[in-house]
Order: structure tokens, then C-alpha cells, then sequence
């Protein structure tokens, strides 16, 4: 699908530049016969990733509910839809158009879109159809998250919706859990949402949360810390042995930060970033 999405850009640029250049020119609609041939390529290209962002829509229904749920602790009916502009729809104005279309192929009715709008296009020297234009819809009690939803509400849709992929990922992927990244997220939750997320999360291989406030932070969470305080990384955990807590402080663990980091190797360079994952992602090679 990246190649797909590769290669819908570059025909966009094109297509678009062939716009603009016919707009400068006075170039009437019915004489870019040229147009055409980049339409054939944006129909393909586009219908292709349409359709996949369809059936992926589809797959994260049931997880974004269940995640929704869980952190929520009631179900508001969180929906997620598309607005396709080959369909009307329109993300500004909050209009989904996400219908399969009924016997329609998605390639006709980007074809049909495309003629609709020729005139629009080249009076504006710009795209106007595709995916390009779509965006995902998110509702909760049938309502758009935009505009509607409380603070707690878009907060929940939000890590719901973030949840409901590593759900996919988790299921699909052979290499085990993703590494779920909660970035300073419990600072905009109420108690309740903070201990119902961190019982949702606390389950993955590996959780990586930052805090400016540690007392936002669940004690279900609080496994091994690490704090940044005046450049000073220091890292709480039990040495081997029991000996007590260990203290990177400047050498970090053993390994001192050279003022170049280009003389660091590949390993010591992510020690250098982020030396407890390092430290762990080494001794489970050992």
C-alpha cells in the first residue's frame, strides 16, 4: 500500500500542474484531451487506497467500540465514517458519504466525480476529488466528535480509535505486541479514565508513558521510572543482586555520552537516546 500511496501522489502532482498550466493558458475542458490520461491513473490508484481505507474502517469498528467502552465505562455508540469526496462528501462541513454504492465499483463512481467536477477544476487549477480529499469521521452518540463531544469524549474517541489499531497490529502481526507510546495523555483525563486506560494498556509487551506530573500516572503503570531533571537522566530501578536503586546520571548506565555522537555505534546510539530501552533490548539478546 505505500507503493500505491507513492505513486497516487506523483500522479496528483502531475494531474494538478496539468491543471494549473491549462487554467494560466485558457485552455477550454473539452480540449485537455491530455487530462485523460491522468485521470485513468488517478481512478486507479485512488479507487485502490479508497477501497482499502474502506475495509479498514470496517475491521476497527468492534475494537474502537470495545476500547471505547472501556475507558469510557459506558457505551456512547462511538462510530467512525468516511467522507468521500467521490461520493459528496465533505470533512469541513462534517457531511459522510461512505455508502458501498450498491453495485457501483468505486472506479466509476471516481470516474463520474471527476467528470462532475472538470469545469471546477480548471477553474481553480486543483484536484478536487480523491482521497486526497477524504477524511475519517469520528461520531459519538451520533454526533460529530468535532463540534459536539466533551473534552473527556474526544480524549477517549482519540485513544479508542489508537487502541483499535495496536488491536489489529497485536492480531495480525508476527512479531508480537506494538510498543504503545502514551505521551503525557493521562494529564487530560479524569481519575476514572486514567486507572480504566491503564488497565486497557497495561497488558502490551512494552508501554511507554511520559508525564509532567507523575501522580497522573496509575500506580499500575509505575513499573520502572525514569526522570529528566536538569539534563540528568535517572533511572529507578533495582540493581541486580537487590543492591537498590541505580543511578545513570551523566555516564548513563556505563556508557559516557561523547560530545559527538557520530562516533557512537548503532547500539550505543539508541543507548545514548533512550538508555533503558537499550539496556533491556540488550539483555534480551544475551
Amino acid at each position: 500500500m505505500a507503493g500505491v500511496l507513492a505513486d497516487y501522489d506523483r500522479v496528483l502532482k502531475q494531474r494538478t500542474t496539468l491543471l494549473k498550466s491549462a487554467r494560466a493558458r485558457g485552455i477550454r475542458p473539452d480540449a485537455l484531451t491530455t487530462l485523460d490520461v491522468w485521470d485513468d491513473k488517478l481512478v486507479a490508484l485512488g479507487s485502490e487506497i479508497i477501497d482499502m481505507r474502506r475495509r479498514l474502517s470496517d475491521d476497527l469498528r468492534e475494537p474502537l467500540r470495545a476500547a471505547y467502552t472501556a475507558i469510557a465505562g459506558a457505551d456512547h455508540d462511538p462510530e467512525l465514517g468516511w467522507a468521500l469526496s467521490v461520493l459528496g462528501g465533505d470533512p469541513e462541513e462534517g457531511v459522510e458519504a461512505d455508502a458501498a454504492g450498491g453495485a457501483i465499483a468505486t472506479s466509476e463512481q471516481f470516474r463520474a466525480a471527476l467528470a462532475d467536477k472538470r469545469a471546477a477544476e480548471l477553474e481553480r487549477g486543483l484536484t478536487l476529488v480523491g482521497p486526497h480529499r477524504d477524511d475519517l469521521l469520528l461520531r459519538v452518540r451520533g454526533l460529530p466528535v468535532k463540534g459536539y463531544a466533551s473534552h473527556g469524549e474526544s480524549w477517549s474517541i482519540a485513544l479508542s480509535l489508537r487502541l483499535a489499531s495496536a488491536e489489529l497490529l497485536r492480531a495480525e502481526s508476527p512479531a508480537g505486541d506494538p510498543v504503545l507510546i502514551l505521551d503525557d495523555v493521562f494529564a487530560e483525563l479524569d481519575a476514572d479514565r486514567r486507572r480504566r486506560l491503564a488497565a486497557l494498556t497495561v497488558g502490551y509487551e512494552q508501554v511507554v508513558v511520559t508525564a509532567a506530573v507523575e501522580e497522573d500516572i496509575p500506580e499500575a503503570l509505575h513499573h520502572h521510572v525514569v526522570r529528566i531533571s536538569n539534563g540528568t537522566i535517572s533511572d529507578e530501578r533495582t540493581a541486580p543482586g537487590g543492591k537498590g536503586r541505580r543511578e545513570c546520571g551523566i555516564r548513563c548506565c556505563g556508557i559516557r555520552h561523547p560530545r559527538d555522537r557520530r562516533d557512537l555505534s548503532a547500539a550505543a546510539r539508541a543507548h545514548a537516546v533512550f538508555p533503558v530501552v537499550a539496556e533491556e533490548a540488550a539483555a534480551r539478546r544475551r
